[in-house]
């Protein structure tokens, strides 16, 4: 939420706005006196990583009455203050909506009342509002993310790998209770990024006898030697009689039943606490300004409305159609329609039930369907956190759809050394969670091994490829398909999975592990701030990886507050490094104590990291000392986030049914032969929808020389970090959302890919 105040604050000063604080929530609108308070550009400095809300929230009796709601118009009108950006859940933006309804009326009472002249009722006639919605749950309908869902899953997937270590230890059996009291996302989105054994959620409940399908499970998998058993509980949890299923309630189950060692872990308020994580704070950064712009373009006519994610677009949804979208969901839920409740929920929430269904439960081998047919797996380029994820997804897909999957070690290198072997089931078993490429990876590009690849193809009988790297794995895939004329066996059905922390792969929006990569940016940019709070005024030049793609700079720069951010993209010169060391000078002169400045590794080549350090070292005498720190490759390691997991996870599924597909297409007189482009695709998120784009197609969109796509949807958001910190800038509107209405899916649009 802070994130939120923060760039609606700025973002309003920066439009010439008198921005007013209203201290706890509705409380504080009707109590009036310091509870509403001019602001600053200094006063929301540093409260970037701050959880929480620093102008406190509380729930309040006296705002559902009238009398309330007349206090609270009175305070406004006091100040002159008629747009109001409100920040929470389904229930403080309903509120806010009967306000802004009743504003005339309780305007004109006030008057009767003689608290106000009948000038202050025409001057303040109408009231304008923007939601936000900040609720962990991510309960609300119309919204993709919620402010703070990131971050909570963030908590809970640090406590199931915490808790994997001693449960692998001791053959143990974990339930977990997450919040949700109405809404099981967190429970369904963490049961797919540690892959549970089994998930309870209020929109889905377990049929008739899950007691004893699960136990089954269970006991199969301690057969199997998996050494741990996690079952993740959303606390609204019911069975199909509308019966609630508690935590303890499983354990006694497992406990009677199966006698393993079960244990209760009730994560709570845990989830709500800590910091933001990157994602919420560019997502909030981003719906804040929006807020403000659609504050400023809002007539008497135009709704209310909430501004909110749909894929990776802004959009401005009506406030009231997204509320009754919500009830609607408690509504089908309470009568008992659970596959309409599953389905109002959207399109995102409806594939994630789908991809977890079909990954946690394998299916007996004499039910599985046997095609013939041999799909290897393999990565290329640098690790990236979230490959794994896709590996699993990808064997269990394919094994469930009848095909044989194989592995391949180190790349196309191993590859053509013949190190290859078939995979199964439980071999990705625990693999989601797991930092770097447990397959191995290596940068070499399939181009000198032709042969020998096309030789172990044709040995091992490989009728499909799907490759997960970086900008490797799209030229190499380029190199296999320009090859095809020369080699029959490539004419086979490639996908490429986009994973690389820089995310410069053509044909995506985002890419596997650049969110993880993001994180440790971020993480890092917080401590540095830190490490100088109370000391003198200074400065730190940051240097990211990369390569020649500046989104980990810029992205980290949005997120960590930084007041400048040096990318290859957007050229700069001299003079521009003067006026930043001049810009920080000046913001220097205030209460604000630190600054950070990012640099992408390969921004320019003389403006080196030095440089730039020595520049501002000089320029600054006397007013701030500088610290240099370059990040290296602790961008590349650790876990990987909730969000990679879940993308690798969700896009590695799609993909391998799309070329379970391509083979069924292309299967001619018992041999698999396909040589048209659109055999040969990338897997990509495209603004709102994944999409698969022949490589063939994307060499136009690519500077090779540079390894970028000619093209970046995150450079529109350029000009929100100067503003964000203080420049004079021109903010193009033409990417700001357009009201729309709630759509409602049907069925068929669940496959067409959101994610």
């Amino acid at each position: 939420m802070n994130a939120a105040v923060r760039a609606v604050v700025r973002m309003g000063i920066y439009v010439k706005a008198k921005v007013y604080f209203v201290y706890e929530g509705y409380q504080g609108m009707v109590d009036g006196g310091d509870n509403i308070v001019e602001v600053s550009w200094e006063s929301v400095s540093s409260i970037l990583q701050v959880g929480g809300t620093v102008i406190g929230s509380a729930r309040c009796k006296s705002f559902r009455t009238r009398e309330g709601r007349l206090q609270a118009a009175y305070n406004l009108v006091q100040r002159g203050i008629t747009n109001l950006c409100v920040i929470g859940g389904d229930g403080s933006l309903t509120g806010a909506n009967l306000f802004r309804e009743e504003w005339s009326g309780l305007l004109e009472e006030l008057a009767q009342k003689g608290k106000i002249d009948q000038e202050a009722v025409k001057k303040y006639a109408y009231l304008n509002i923007v939601g936000m919605v900040g609720s962990i749950d991510n309960d609300f309908c119309g919204t993709d993310m919620t402010i703070g869902t990131d971050s909570a899953l963030h908590r809970i997937i640090e406590v199931v790998d915490a808790i994997m270590t001693t449960a692998q230890s001791h053959q143990r059996t974990f339930v977990l209770e997450v919040m949700g009291r109405h809404c099981g996302y967190l429970a369904l989105v963490s049961a797919l990024a540690c892959g549970a054994d089994w998930v309870f959620i209020p929109e889905y409940p377990p049929e008739e006898g899950w007691e004893d399908s699960m136990c089954v499970k269970l006991s199969e998998n301690r057969a199997r030697k998996k050494r741990l058993n996690i079952i993740i509980v959303a606390e609204g949890a019911i069975d199909c009689h509308n019966k609630p299923i508690t935590s303890e309630k499983v354990k006694d189950l497992v406990v009677q039943r199966l006698g393993f060692d079960t244990r209760v872990t009730i994560l709570g308020h845990v989830q709500r606490g800590g910091t933001p994580s990157a994602f919420d704070r560019i997502l909030a950064s981003r719906m804040g300004v929006e807020a403000v712009l659609a504050l400023l373009e809002g007539t008497p006519d135009t709704p209310a409305c909430v501004v909110s994610l749909s894929g990776n677009q802004a959009v401005r949804l009506p406030l009231m159609e997204c509320v009754q979208m919500t009830q609607e969901v408690q509504k089908a839920m309470d009568e008992g329609r659970f596959v309409e409740a599953v389905r109002l929920r959207g399109r995102s929430f409806e594939n994630n039930l789908n991809t977890y269904k079909l990954l946690s439960h394998k299916k007996p081998d004499a039910e599985l369907p046997k095609t013939n047919f041999n799909v290897a797996v393999l990565n290329v380029g640098a690790p990236a956190a979230g490959m794994n994820a896709a590996v699993r997804a990808a064997v269990r897909v394919g094994i469930t759809e009848g095909h044989k999957m194989f592995a391949v070690i180190d790349g196309f290198e191993g590859f053509s050394r013949g190190k290859i072997k078939e995979i199964s089931w439980g071999d990705v078993g625990g693999w989601t969670g797991q930092g770097g490429s447990i397959l191995g990876t290596k940068r070499t590009l399939p181009a000198k091994y032709l042969e020998k690849i096309a030789d172990q193809m044709r040995t091992n009988n490989i009728n499909a490829l799907m490759v997960i790297g970086g900008f490797e794995a799209y030229e190499s895939c380029l190199q296999l398909h320009e090859a095809r004329s020369r080699f029959e066996e490539f004419c086979v059905p490639i996908c490429v999975l986009p994973a690389t922390i820089s995310n410069n792969v053509p044909g995506t929006d985002f890419s596997i592990g650049a969110d993880t990569a993001l994180n440790a940016i971020v993480e890092t940019c917080d401590r540095i701030k830190q490490s100088a709070s109370g000391t003198k005024r200074r400065v730190f030049i940051i240097e990211t990886m990369g390569g020649y793609c500046g989104y980990l700079a810029n992205m980290g720069a949005l997120a960590a507050g930084a007041d400048a951010a040096y990318i290859f993209e957007e050229q700069f010169d001299i003079r521009e490094l003067q006026a930043n060391v001049e810009h920080l000078t000046e913001k220097m002169k205030t209460s604000i104590q630190r600054g950070l400045v990012l640099r992408n590794e390969n921004c320019n080549e003389n403006y080196t990291t030095d440089f730039i350090y020595q520049l501002y070292s000089e320029e600054g005498k006397g007013v701030f000392d500088c610290r240099k720190n370059v990040l290296g490759h602790m961008q590349q390691g650790g876990a990987p986030s909730p969000f990679d997991r879940n993308f690798g996870t969700k896009i590695s599924a799609k993909a391998m049914q799309w070329i379970s597909k391509k083979l069924k297409e292309t299967y001619r007189k018992g041999k698999v032969f396909a040589n048209t482009d659109d055999s040969v695709c990338l897997l990509g998120m495209r603004r709102r929808n994944l999409v698969f784009q022949p490589v063939a197609e994307l060499k136009n969109e690519t500077d090779f020389v540079h390894r970028i796509p000619m093209e970046q949807w995150w450079l529109k958001l350029r000009p929100l970090m100067k503003i964000l910190a203080k420049y004079k800038t021109s903010y193009d509107v033409s990417d700001s959302g357009q009201l729309e209405h709630v759509a409602m899916h049907s069925p068929k649009e669940a496959e067409t890919g959101a994610i």
